[in-house]
């Protein structure tokens, strides 16, 4: 006896995509029927951050996903209608934003994504950004394009109290061309404002490239304060030039690059009088003056003075005064400055650059933070490491 097969199925597909099945039963009789398709799945989409989100990061990327469809095209926009730059990756699964959103603005999405069933799905929704109590700006000391001397140390101002400092110095970075060790420091406030300096471990190596940069929008900074721009500088470390001011020799000695290149006679500070006496330590040259007005109450003078290279906060420079020619190099009988005959210290001036080091020595009252602006290198560096607020 011929075996029947109890089951035959056979899959037809007619001219219309219509899919049945034929069956067979034991008596050989066939029957078929109609199997309904299967669907392809609609597109679905995730956002980041999602829909309705407040106080967003604006550092944060937005981006808008789909599975089971490709993005036809995306926009985010402010309320003012300009569109957010971004990009879709190779197969438009996923658009990210590639610039940084602005502070307390809704951003609206827009745009559309085709699902693999054939179907579009509208991109929409909207997002807001965090809106800070307050924003705090920083400067950087150095400009781009400078030449600066070996001992300038990098600073960044800001104009209002920062207390988060971690947070902030987490956002800083320096660049060199060749390795130079260095650390952050923070300084007591000055103005209102912190302030915080790079200084490397030795004087900068001559000609050495730099690239300071803070990425500081965004950034908390405590109290409900925020970053309010990212801001950056490159510049460049000049030749080596140090003067060595020796009180006890009366002497100013210039040495650039590693060699002498001047050597004048000087009167410091009086030596009799604390109040006069030039402050030993490592002096840094912040400005100069074809011809500078000197006034000060304590001592009851009110002079022009030509020639003049500041080197600290606290009044003291490098200047001409022709009155004490003639004991320069034998006596100290100045209220504090160092000074120099016409010729000399129009020398020095010509050559002197924002950043250069004095270091002066033989007094008996030592440079320090009451005397202001750059006291940087008053500090041994286990000292300067210990102002970080990552701990050096």
């Amino acid at each position: 006896m011929r075996r029947i097969l109890l089951a035959l199925a056979v899959v037809l597909v007619g001219s219309l995509g219509v899919v049945t099945i034929a069956t067979a039963d034991e008596s050989g009789r066939v029957t078929e029927a109609a199997v309904p398709p299967v669907l392809e799945p609609p597109a679905t989409l995730a956002y980041s951050p999602g829909v309705d989100a407040a106080g967003v990061d604006p550092r944060a990327s937005a981006a808008v996903s789909v599975k089971d469809g490709k993005l036809d095209d995306v926009t985010l926009s402010g309320p003012d209608g300009k569109a957010v730059e971004g990009e879709a990756n190779a197969d438009r699964t996923e658009w990210s934003s590639t610039e940084e959103l602005a502070y307390g603005v809704t951003y609206m999405w827009a745009g559309s994504a085709t699902g693999r069933d054939g179907q579009k799905v509208p991109v929409q929704g909207s997002f807001t950004t965090l809106k800070p109590a307050k924003t705090v700006r920083g400067t950087i000391n150095i400009g781009d394009g400078r030449t600066v001397g070996v001992a300038a140390p990098i600073r960044i101002q800001f104009n209002d109290h920062v207390e988060d400092r971690a947070a902030v110095e987490r956002a800083l970075s320096v660049e060199t061309s060749v390795p130079v060790e260095g650390s952050w420091g923070w300084l007591p406030d000055e103005g209102g404002g912190s302030r915080v300096d790079w200084r490397p471990r030795e004087y900068w190596p001559a000609h050495t490239k730099v690239k300071v940069t803070a990425d500081l929008f965004g950034v908390p900074y405590g109290g409900g304060d925020y970053g309010a721009s990212d801001i950056s500088s490159s510049f460049e470390i000049g030749r080596s030039q140090v003067v060595k001011a020796d009180a006890r020799s009366h002497r100013v000695v210039v040495i650039r690059d590693g060699q002498q290149v001047f050597d004048f006679p000087a009167s410091f500070g009086l030596d009799s009088d604390p109040r006069r006496n030039t402050r030993t330590g490592v002096h840094v040259v912040t400005e100069k003056f074809p011809e500078r007005r000197m006034v000060s109450e304590t001592f009851d003078y009110d002079v022009n003075m030509k020639w003049a290279v500041r080197i600290s906060n606290n009044g003291e420079f490098l200047h001409a005064q022709p009155a004490t020619v003639g004991v320069q190099g034998s006596a100290n009988v100045s209220h504090g400055c160092l000074n120099l005959s016409p010729e000399n210290a129009k020398a020095y001036y010509d050559s002197a650059i924002y950043g250069d080091p004095v270091e002066v020595t033989g007094t008996q009252v030592a440079l320090s933070a009451r005397d202001g602006d750059i006291w940087d290198w008053t500090l041994s560096w286990n000292e300067w490491k210990g102002l970080s607020a990552l701990g050096g």
